[in-house]
């Protein structure tokens, strides 16, 4: 059966569903493409301003003064702001705050924004920025874990302590289950291992960039780019003391996040220009910028140690972790939730730390602090497979968790692990050959997934057409599944459905679009909004009828009447409305997720490892993930093969390099390499559906868990290449070849 979307042609492939589990072309293709879509950087005002920020030449230091009498002396500069204009944010008040924002009394990493200008100009506003002048009191940097944990370590703060002294370590956690010890005392096999990964960047395409008017008498107004503009009205309006409902927010087009564009960078500094020069004010974050005062992800060091019988039963496994916080957050629930939970491993001790370092704070970066734990856990896994002579697959299998599984972190009900197994197993590719210097290896990945609250409204227009509202940004083709759910629902063609991502002003509220939770949560708002809908016009049907809404029943895009048989089409429904009651719409808000369901993810890996250079080429790669069910067949696989790319990535190339004095050497993709498509193979993908029980269709977040097993997939594979185990990313070649010079026997 063939099925038409926005004028294309596609072979309809569900026999469940109508609309679910197609391909149709999104309704942002041909604006995107063609260079239409509005992007942050696109929105002007008149009388604009354009902002500029002075950033710190010093890691750690003390801020004796800054006079900025100079820049505001230079013609068309209109507003200057430092720290100062936001003293109620410095430590002791909401002191995370204080650090998306200038700094104030303490400089904490290099390139860190110490004040800021609006001028007439965007070279002017530089100009001025350079003239303002800072005085220091140096201090030692504390650049990586290693030194921040130092029991003499110098301290970032002094309100943050540690077992009842000054200390970086931020926060501590633990999980356990049953007894550990003796868990190891009945293993047969042990294996300990440490790994170590870098502070990495999340590789989006567009710098972030913004549009302040400060409005004293009305709403102000905030045009950004980012992953939840109501959590950024909400940031921005605490930095500024304004009440919420005095800040509008409209959402732009957002070119790649990942984790990035969480929180407020530079908004609130361009709400103060404006407030202060009485005129809009743009500022834009260079590509440097983004490198030396984004948010990355987290650098870590995990210890791991596994043990089990000879037949490959794993009876004890013990992680201990500490992640990089950057100059304040904590990192540790994704790492913590995710150690060994693939597993069901009867006992288990898990522990975990956070330390603050003279780096940027760390932001989120798809499935945060869990494709370093997985790194550890899953190499350790492949080296008992390796000493027990078991298949790395079987192993797995032997003791994965399945439904009713519980484990030190969560409680399963109906999981798909088992089954994204069975596929990589039996795979083409797994089946295929290797040759000489050539290495395999196989990962699995696990991701809680994400709940919160969404809002969406529907509205059905007299035409029989539909309007579809959310509050959720559109990260990677959000907006089309949102309306696919909508159409089934209705029974029309999902070309009938413009679904919009609305300003704050135009829909209730919603989370950030983040931790895989807007299919999920915000496709349960569409979901229960389309149905509200639907309820109403039975009620117009029935009362044409003179039958209770009971009595009538939707089917196919029509209501139906039991009692007779007749039919009401949507379209006649809607042209009546006005005379039958006035407008049609629904809205829902889904304020507890009760549809929460984690996902898990399996991939194979196969590299080629020149042992001259260490240059490792990437041969094959398959992902195979349990999506519940795929809305979106093209955007599910997308996700798949996105997650693959940037794990590679992160395994083979990406790290910060910083020098003796913290600064960042590598602020560019020039000299911090993300993979090219000349790198890659095609990404091959294997959707698995178990369906998630608590959705109305089944869904399950599908964003986070591809980036999970990328980076022990593609290091256990060049670690079996070459023959010796690589426990520090990148898989360069400079390490590469370490490790094997230090490889026994050489």
């Amino acid at each position: 059966m063939k099925r038409t979307y926005y004028g294309q042609e596609y072979d309809h492939v569900s026999s469940q569903y109508n609309i679910i589990g197609e391909r149709p072309l999104r309704p942002d293709l041909i604006d995107k493409v063609t260079g239409k879509a509005r992007f942050a950087a696109d929105y002007t005002l008149p009388n604009m301003l354009h902002g500029a920020v002075l950033r710190s030449d010093v890691a750690h230091a003390r801020i004796k003064s800054i006079d900025t009498r100079a820049a505001e002396k230079l013609a068309g500069v209109r507003a200057v702001v430092t720290g100062q204009d936001f003293a109620h944010l410095a430590p002791g008040g909401p002191g995370t705050l204080a650090r998306d924002n200038l700094a104030i009394e303490k400089v904490l990493y290099h390139g860190q924004a110490l004040a800021a200008v609006a001028a007439t100009s965007r070279s002017i506003a530089r100009k001025a920025a350079k003239l303002i002048k800072v005085k220091y009191e140096k201090l030692t940097p504390v650049m990586t874990l290693d030194d921040a944990m130092a029991e003499d370590a110098p301290t970032l703060y002094d309100h943050i302590e540690f077992n009842g002294k000054s200390s970086n370590i931020l926060s501590r956690d633990e999980r356990s289950a049953g007894d550990i010890e003796r868990g190891f005392a009945d293993a047969d096999e042990i294996v300990e291992l440490e790994f170590n990964t870098p502070t990495v960047h999340q590789g989006y395409v567009e710098p972030p960039v913004c549009l302040a008017d400060y409005n004293a008498l009305g709403q102000s107004t905030l045009w950004a780019g980012s992953q939840g503009h109501f959590p950024l009205r909400s940031s921005v309006a605490t930095m500024m003391q304004m009440e919420q409902s005095a800040l509008h927010v409209v959402p732009a087009e957002v070119g790649g996040a990942f984790g990035g564009k969480t929180a407020a960078y530079q908004e609130a500094i361009a709400m103060m220009l404006s407030k202060k020069a009485g005129r809009p004010v743009q500022m834009r974050m260079t590509r440097e910028d983004v490198f030396r005062a984004g948010g990355p992800g987290a650098a870590a060091k995990i210890r791991v140690k596994v043990g089990a019988k000879r037949d490959g039963c794993i009876t004890a496994a013990f992680a201990w972790m500490a992640f990089e916080c950057g100059v304040i957050a904590a990192p540790l629930g994704g790492g913590m939730r995710s150690a060994f939970t693939s597993y069901d491993i009867p006992n288990v001790y898990v522990e975990g730390y956070a330390a603050v370092v003279n780096k940027p704070r760390v932001r989120a970066y798809r499935g945060p602090g869990a494709p370093q734990v997985a790194l550890a856990t899953e190499n350790a896994i492949d080296e008992l497979a390796a000493r027990l002579n078991m298949d790395p697959i079987e192993i797995r299998l032997k003791n994965a968790v399945r439904n009713g599984s519980t484990t030190q972190s969560e409680v399963f009900k109906s999981i798909g692990l088992v089954e994204c197994l069975e596929a990589a197993r039996n795979s083409a590719h797994y089946k295929s050959r290797l040759g000489k210097n050539q290495g395999r290896a196989v990962a699995a990945g696990f991701w809680h997934n994400g709940g919160g609250t969404s809002s969406a409204t529907i509205h059905m227009n007299p035409d029989g057409t539909v309007s579809l509202s959310t509050g959720s940004v559109d990260l990677s083709g959000t907006r089309i599944a949102l309306a696919m759910m909508s159409a089934e629902e209705l029974g029309v063609s999902v070309d009938q459905i413009a679904s919009v991502t609305a300003d704050t002003d135009s829909v209730g509220f919603a989370d950030n679009s983040a931790g895989s939770r807007t299919i999920n949560t915000t496709g349960q708002a569409v979901v229960g909004a389309t149905r509200e809908a639907i309820e109403e016009m039975k009620v117009r049907a029935a009362s044409g009828w003179n039958v209770t809404p009971g009595q009538v029943t939707w089917q196919d895009g029509n209501a139906v009447n039991d009692v007779t048989g007749e039919r009401l089409s949507l379209k006649e429904i809607c042209r009546d409305a006005q005379g039958t009651g006035g407008p049609i719409s629904g809205t829902h808000t889904t304020r507890v997720t009760p549809g929460i369901a984690p996902s898990f993810s399996v991939h194979v890996c196969d590299v080629d490892v020149d042992p001259e250079t260490g240059k490792v080429t990437l041969l094959r790669y398959t992902t195979v993930q349990d999506a519940g069910t795929a809305i979106h067949r093209d955007a599910v696989e997308g996700q798949m093969q996105g997650g693959a790319v940037q794990g590679i990535g992160w395994a083979l190339n990406e790290e910060y390099v910083y020098n003796n004095k913290g600064a960042l050497e590598n602020p560019g993709f020039l000299d911090y390499r993300i993979p090219l498509t000349s790198d890659l193979p095609m990404i091959e993908t294997i959707i698995v559906e178990v369906p998630n029980e608590l959705h109305p269709y089944g869904v399950r977040g599908v964003g986070e868990a591809p980036i999970i097993p990328p980076l022990a997939a593609v290091a256990g594979a060049v670690s079996n290449a070459i023959g010796v185990r690589i426990t520090r990313l990148p898989c360069s070649p400079p390490n590469i070849l370490a490790a094997i010079e230090q490889a026994p026997g050489k």
